[in-house]
């Protein structure tokens, strides 16, 4: 098909999708057209449409200032909410659909920070021209009728019919006016499957250093939609060969200078985006940001403790120890949350466990520690030891899979039989207090962590058992 033929089809299709919005579009433009103002369909939105992918946030454009907009959208939409009006910006609730209404704007950057002066525009093509990348700067005007004439003043649907991320005015202003547009490159590659244009490359690899004007928060959060989109692998390629990841991650490009100890990749850092992908292949449902960062991350901690062995080997002893520290400093730089640092954190910390089962050696006891240690990151955790599996010898990789299925078998049995989910003590702290005369205090707690190995140990224990273990640990004690 001709890249003529594909445009029309495209947007052929991209009308038929606004057009089952016009219980949202028609009433919304409706109000505005009476008011004697301008709207349209911006962005995002209007890139989405065309590639069959719209979801139910829509963004929008208008000359209507942003105290005439909220006094519009006041009187239309189920709710409504003024937080960026400083800004320009009003958002609202239809029914199931968002929707963010942004007075034109012509802004002027002072390209210390990112954050700009805000001046209103007059016209959608200042405002079209000021946008990140071509692809995002297309428009469909919104009329009492519905969605009319398709605007393209920077011909971002040749760029999106290319699968290419330009800016409208050369990168280099672009990028000084908000360096987070280069994270946003990236993430673009990821969730569009795009490539950048060679003088955005260029671009990004000169001025990397400028991402460090943007906050830690920012940075985290185009990280986590890169990390989750279709193609992140190209997105951190692109990362890593512009500088950009040096600045932001520098860990990861960190990993390529270390060849892998069963020299079957290029280097670590190769072997790691294998594991990436097929961690995602092994998702249930949507994507899972814990999985996947675990997946990127597993392997950080081998630079640091490389060591060359006799006959020419390479080891990288407790690089899971040192690999978990190193993601805890990482990510808490980036100022994610203690929950998704803990548990990125602990799934790296345990990733290497697995492997000393062996085959099928592990005791009852080991098999329960396992799964404790594991707690609720234990389906990841199975997840992850799979996909790091990537090993060319097909003999090797089919004893592992069988390996992670019988130890997967032994789990479904002790968990059916003991509910390892919640392995307790057999006797709980009032029952010590009263068995062993004891006031609460530490001497209870240790009682209590020492049944709790015991639990681990043997399994279910009786009553009767339980209170004989205990009185023996506590003579013992005593003596």
């Amino acid at each position: 098909m001709t890249d003529p033929e594909r445009r029309t089809r495209l947007l052929a299709s991209a009308a038929v999708t606004l057009r089952g919005l016009a219980d949202v579009l028609v009433p919304l433009g409706a109000v505005f057209a009476t008011a004697g103002h301008e709207l349209f369909l911006v962005g995002g939105s209007v890139r989405d449409a065309v590639l069959g992918r719209l979801g139910n946030d829509l963004d929008f454009t208008t000359d209507a200032r942003p105290e005439q907009v909220a006094a519009l959208m006041n009187a239309w939409a189920d709710a409504v909410w003024d937080t960026g009006i400083e800004f320009g910006t009003v958002s609202g609730r239809k029914g199931d659909h968002f929707v963010e209404i942004t007075t034109y704007r012509s802004d002027a950057y002072d390209r210390v920070g990112r954050n700009p002066e805000v001046v209103f525009g007059e016209s959608l093509d200042a405002d079209l021209v000021r946008r990140d990348f071509t692809v995002n700067a297309m428009a469909v005007r919104i009329t009492a009728e519905g969605p009319a004439e398709f605007c393209d003043p920077l011909d971002g649907m040749t760029a999106l019919l290319a699968g290419v991320l330009d800016t409208p005015a050369t990168p280099q202003e672009s990028f000084n006016d908000d360096p987070l547009r280069m994270l946003r490159a990236a993430r673009f590659v990821s969730q569009l499957g795009f490539r950048v244009a060679p003088r955005v490359f260029d671009a990004i690899t000169e001025m990397s250093e400028q991402i460090e004007r943007i906050t830690a928060e920012r940075v985290h959060a185009e990280l986590d939609k890169l990390i989750l989109g279709e193609h992140p692998l190209e997105a951190i390629d692109l990362m890593v060969d512009t500088g950009l990841a040096e600045r932001v991650l520098p860990e990861v490009p960190g990993m390529k200078l270390t060849i892998d100890e069963h020299h079957q990749h290029k280097d670590v850092y190769q072997h790691s985006l294998t594991v990436l992908k097929q961690a995602m292949d092994l998702e249930d449902g949507d994507p899972d940001l814990v999985l996947r960062w675990a997946a990127l991350l597993h392997d950080i901690g081998k630079p640091a403790t490389r060591r060359h062995e006799p006959g020419g080997g390479v080891s990288f002893h407790h690089h899971e120890v040192v690999g978990a520290k190193m993601v805890r400093r990482r990510m808490r730089a980036l100022k994610y949350p203690k929950a998704v640092v803990d548990d990125v954190a602990q799934l790296v910390f345990l990733h290497l466990r697995f492997h000393g089962y062996g085959d099928g050696a592990w005791t009852d006891s080991a098999v329960r520690r396992y799964v404790t240690d594991a707690g609720p990151l234990l389906d990841r955790l199975n997840k992850l030891v799979r996909a790091d599996c990537t090993t060319r010898n097909k003999r090797r990789a089919r004893r592992l899979q069988e390996n992670y299925d019988h130890l997967e078998s032994r789990i479904a049995a002790l968990q059916a039989a003991e509910d390892l989910d919640r392995v307790r003590p057999d006797l709980d702290g009032n029952a010590i207090m009263e068995l062993l005369g004891l006031p609460p205090g530490p001497k209870v707690g240790q009682a209590w962590r020492f049944l709790k190995e015991l639990r681990l140990d043997r399994g279910p224990l009786s009553h009767e058992e339980a209170v004989e273990a205990l009185r023996e640990w506590w003579a013992a004690q005593q003596g």
